[in-house]
C-alpha cells in the first residue's frame, strides 16, 4: 500500500500480517487487536499537526513489526506485543507503551528480549516497568521519558540523552553508556556494574565524590 490516507479509519482487528505501508497517512486510526506481525511502515505519519492523540495500538500484535522515518507522536501500543519490533529514526513523542511486551517469556522467571530502536524520538514517552534488556537502543532522545522500574539492562544505551533527573529510576547494570551525558548520575546511588563508558565520562561519574580528574 504507498501514498493512502486514512481518517478515523477502523483497523482493528484485521490481519496485516506481512504487510508493507509506504508514505502512507493515518488520522485517528485504530489498528487495536490487528495482526501487523513482520508488517512494515516506511515514511508514515500517525497523527495530524495539532492533535493530542494518535493511533491506537492497543493489544495490536507487532512482532517483528517495522517502522521506519514515521511519526508516531502520542501513539498509544498499551498492551501491544512488541518482541523483535524495529523502530529506526522514528517520533515516538509521548508515545504509551503501557502493558506492552518486548520479551518473549519461556517460564514466568525466564524471559529474553528483543527490541531495535535506534535514533528516535522518545521524550515524554511512557515506558514504566518495561523490561527491554539486551537489546539495540542506541542514538535516543529519552528526555522526560517514564521509566520509573524498567530494566535496560545489557542493552546498547551509547549516544543517547536522558533527563538528569532520571538515573536511578531504571536499571542500567551492564549497558553500554558511551558518549551519554551522565549528569546528575550518582555512582553512590545507581549501580553501575558492568556499564561501559568513554575515558571522558569518567570525570561526570567521579565529580558527585569529590574528586578532580586530571590528564596524567
Amino acid at each position: 500500500m504507498k501514498d493512502q490516507t486514512y481518517i478515523d479509519h477502523d483497523f482493528s482487528e484485521q490481519d496485516f500480517e506481512y504487510t508493507h505501508f509506504e508514505n502512507c497517512t493515518f488520522i485517528r486510526c485504530n489498528f487495536n487487536r490487528a495482526n501487523l506481525n513482520e508488517s512494515a511502515f516506511i515514511n508514515c505519519q500517525f497523527i495530524e499537526r495539532g492533535d493530542v492523540e494518535g493511533c491506537r495500538f492497543e493489544y495490536t500484535k507487532l512482532k517483528e513489526a517495522s517502522f521506519k522515518d514515521c511519526n508516531l507522536s502520542m501513539a498509544n501500543f498499551r498492551g501491544a506485543q512488541c518482541f523483535g519490533i524495529e523502530i529506526r529514526a522514528c517520533n515516538l513523542k509521548g508515545a504509551n507503551f503501557s502493558l506492552a511486551s518486548f520479551a518473549n517469556y519461556l517460564t514466568q522467571n525466564n524471559y529474553f528480549c528483543s527490541a531495535y530502536i535506534s535514533a528516535s524520538n522518545l521524550a515524554f514517552a511512557n515506558l514504566e516497568d518495561q523490561r527491554l534488556e539486551q537489546c539495540e537502543l542506541f542514538e535516543n532522545r529519552w528526555t522526560g521519558a517514564s521509566l520509573t522500574g524498567a530494566s535496560f539492562k545489557g542493552s546498547d544505551l551509547s549516544r543517547g540523552e536522558f533527563s538528569p533527573d532520571s538515573w536511578g529510576q531504571f536499571v542500567i547494570e551492564e549497558c553500554n553508556l558511551c558518549h551519554v551525558d551522565l549528569t546528575g548520575l550518582d555512582p553512590r546511588r545507581v549501580s553501575l556494574k558492568g556499564v561501559m563508558i568513554c575515558d571522558w565520562q569518567q570525570e561526570q561519574l567521579l565529580e558527585p565524590l569529590g574528586l578532580i580528574v586530571t590528564a596524567g
